[in-house]
């Protein structure tokens, strides 16, 4: 109703009140301010770019984006259940399990003269300290229960992480139980080894994340170490004249051992998992020793266990170890460590992984049991009945005798371990190089450009597909928004959003010269923030602040100075352990961040491209830190970049990643995400940016830019050098040092862009 209609209507002889003017003053206040509202809304279409709509403001878009990247992760976690298809050669191969095993004739005793390798010897035993060897400079090692009569099974029974086997050891049952028994050692959960002596660098790290930082890179993992160790005990028993039945059992973390030793290798007769077989969709928030790049494609634990199948399984669901982070931080030890922990699950969803299990794999294979379940139970699913009951005859006459034996603990062997699969991964990088130069390297055609860019095609989606992890192509409607941000007396810069996936989308800034014409078109230079950046930081002209140091504002100065239209994605790389739990989500399922943002990268290029006053075939990318690390795994897989800029980043990414000789190295600091899943194998920098080629390349250097040194900055860019100069485009790659930090120069590299976007 219009204000002065319904005021006239109140006209004559009537007394107002004091309530009949606050109604009236709000009814005309309502109308009012729908007014400005309707003005406001106006304002913003006019400052929406042509072929926008609206963009309304956010708090934070950064983490909006987070959210819903971690909202589409958990769905598809959720949905991945539904494909899976397990395979013996997939698990060993997302374990690790690559390294042959060296030939084992026996175990080996294992003592000194003040600790001799026989611990104790009863009427029916005798119990040694043993060791036996896996790969080159790596044993198995744990105790070794021999019975004085024939055995009449063997048994591999592997103790979790944080318990000593002689722990088992001290157990009756065992002791006298007449089988033939190893009780493997675990790397545990400890950090006092965790440190590099040599540079004095101490850490929180358990011993299990110390050895998963180095051996993850490399295309190994803890897991599939400790698997391999328990398979060279089969080994050693397909060496033995007599074929006794074979029972590999664990707790806790050695529950999860030996289900998927059990899993890959049909030399076990049977398997009893006790403290681990649960729904594993939440491994994300377990320990990261646990993350497996890919697991959750084709595996939960009843996937693995039907592996098992028909072979006989018992599980426990008992005794499950209560792990509620990392050990804390002692002084003087730097507190990186990842979060996560582990609790016992409900018997419930147990019970459904089990259903799970048994209907992938029919048949009476698999038993579940909890603490009203007795010995005679077990031992009856686990062994042949002529096995079984004779054991279980002994297990019950022993029960009640009280085992005056107490094996002592090795306080040596921890340390000893650690050191061994340290010291052999370390090695890896000098042999997974050699890897890379034969698969890689020897095989890319050096006469043609032509033939070049037709093979490294194929390098590009096995790099996408493989390394990175790839999304589908972005499925919704692009749905471009955007509003004014702010002008200079040369720019003016617009913030811009951009539909991707359900609830992922990309947001940046787009910065346009105001000279500008219509109808011309001007090349796009993609300025890429760092680390817990965010779009206005390569804006940001204020020389005191923290964003100027590092990214000298080179965004605005491109369009500024040399009429570049530039745009700021956000990547969504900010926001701590919000953010890094995003690549915790995503690894299971085959993917990392940058399967996320490469998709973002699709859609930003799309958009760009469209826009009538950009040149579609001139979209530079250049990058700062962890931008820089987006310079090289974004191009290498969009060849929509014409070409890239990576700065403060380049290195000798596998050796940074993996090596603990390194100072600046990730296995010392607090980026646990940072680790590519089998990187070392196939792609280092110099193979991605061999993947950019022939497009030009530039690499921007700070001499005392600590990410990295300029010998191995320059030892990785030689091998990109070597490649251009081969196929004869030489001038299209150049690196650029210059006496300074890890910050933008803008010298060579605003010249690199200025001769390339010509």
């Amino acid at each position: 109703m219009d204000d002065s209609l319904f005021l006239a209507s109140w006209q004559g002889d009537r007394q107002w009140t004091r309530l009949d003017i606050h109604w009236i003053s709000r009814t005309a206040m309502t109308r009012l301010l729908f007014s400005l509202l309707s003005v406001a809304a106006l304002q913003a279409q006019a400052q929406s770019l042509p072929g926008t709509q609206p963009l309304e403001p956010n708090a934070d878009f950064s983490a909006t984006m987070v959210a819903g990247i971690d909202k589409m992760a958990l769905r598809l976690i959720e949905e991945s259940k539904a494909t899976r298809k397990p395979d013996r050669e997939k698990l060993k191969a997302i374990l690790g399990m690559v390294d042959e095993r060296l030939p084992i004739k026996a175990l080996e005793l294992f003592g000194t003269t003040a600790a001799p390798a026989l611990l104790a010897e009863t009427d029916t035993a005798r119990i040694f300290r043993v060791r036996w060897p896996v790969f080159e400079g790596v044993h198995g090692e744990g105790i070794y229960i021999q019975p004085k009569e024939q055995a009449v099974a063997r048994v591999i029974y592997i103790p979790d992480a944080d318990t000593d086997p002689e722990k088992l050891a001290n157990d009756a049952m065992l002791a006298y139980s007449g089988c033939e028994i190893i009780l493997p050692a675990l790397v545990g959960r400890g950090s006092e080894f965790s440190t590099n002596s040599k540079y004095g660098v101490k850490t929180n790290i358990p011993h299990r994340e110390w050895i998963y930082r180095q051996a993850y890179e490399l295309g190994r993992h803890i897991i599939g170490y400790e698997v391999q160790k328990t398979l060279a005990l089969l080994d050693w028993f397909d060496t033995r004249p007599d074929k006794l039945p074979v029972l590999v059992a664990g707790l806790g973390e050695g529950g999860l051992v030996a289900l998927c030793s059990g899993a890959v290798d049909e030399r076990a007769t049977s398997v009893y998992v006790w403290g681990h077989f649960a729904p594993r969709e939440d491994v994300w928030s377990q320990p990261i020793y646990r993350n497996v790049f890919g697991l959750l494609r084709d595996f939960g634990d009843a996937e693995v266990a039907s592996l098992i199948a028909p072979r006989h399984l018992v599980v426990q669901s008992l005794g499950f170890p209560k792990v509620q982070g990392p050990p804390e931080a002692r002084e003087g030890e730097r507190k990186v460590a990842a979060p996560g922990g582990i609790t016992a699950p409900s018997l419930d969803s147990v019970k459904a992984e089990v259903a799970r299990a048994q209907a992938i794999a029919p048949g009476g294979w698999l038993k579940l049991c909890n603490e009203n379940d007795g010995t005679k139970e077990i031992v009856n699913h686990l062994l042949p009945a002529a096995v079984a009951g004779p054991l279980v005859e002994r297990i019950q006459a022993i029960t009640t005798q009280k085992n005056e034996q107490r094996v002592r603990v090795d306080p040596t062997r921890q340390e000893r371990m650690v050191r061994e699969l340290e010291a052999f991964t370390q090695r890896l990088l000098v042999t997974t190089e050699m890897e890379r130069n034969e698969q890689f390297w020897k095989k890319l055609p050096l006469k043609s450009l032509p033939e070049y860019e037709a093979h490294t095609t194929k390098e590009r989606e096995r790099f996408w597909n493989e390394v990175i992890g790839r999304l589908p192509v972005p499925n919704l409607p692009v749905n471009a928004r955007s509003r004014f941000v702010r002008e200079t007396g040369k720019v003016s810069i617009h913030e811009i959003t951009l539909d991707v996936w359900q609830d992922v989308f990309a947001w940046g800034w787009l910065c346009l010269p105001k000279d500008l014409k219509p109808g011309e078109r001007r090349p796009v230079v993609v300025c890429q923030h760092g680390l817990e950046g965010l779009p206005e930081d390569v804006f940001n002209a204020d020389p005191q602040s923290k964003a100027w140091g590092a990214y000298k504002a080179f965004a605005l100065r491109l369009a500024e100075e040399h009429g570049c239209i530039t745009f700021a994605p956000h990547n969504p790389y900010r926001g701590k352990d919000a953010f890094r739990t995003l690549q915790r989500k995503l690894n299971p399922l085959g993917l990392t961040l940058y399967s996320v943002i490469n998709g973002q990268h699709q859609r930003i290029l799309e958009w760009l491209k469209a826009r009538p006053f950009t040149q579609p075939d001139k979209i530079a990318f250049y990058g700062l830190s962890y931008g820089g690390k987006s310079a090289m795994r974004t191009p290498a897989v969009l060849p929509g970049y014409c070409l890239s800029i990576c700065s403060g980043d380049f290195n000798e990414w596998v050796r940074k990643c993996a090596s603990t000789d390194m100072p600046m190295s990730y296995i010392h600091t607090q980026e646990y995400e940072i680790w590519e899943w089998n990187m070392g194998r196939t792609f280092n920098y110099a193979e991605m940016a061999a993947l950019i080629a022939p497009r030009p390349f530039m690499v921007e250097r700070g001499h005392n830019d600590g990410v990295g040194t300029d010998e191995w900055v320059n030892y990785e860019f030689a091998k990109v050098r070597r490649l251009y100069n081969k196929l004869q485009i030489g001038d299209r790659t150049m690196i650029e040092h210059f006496d300074g930090p890890h910050t933008i120069n803008g010298v060579g590299t605003f010249e690199f862009l200025k001769a390339w976007l010509r």
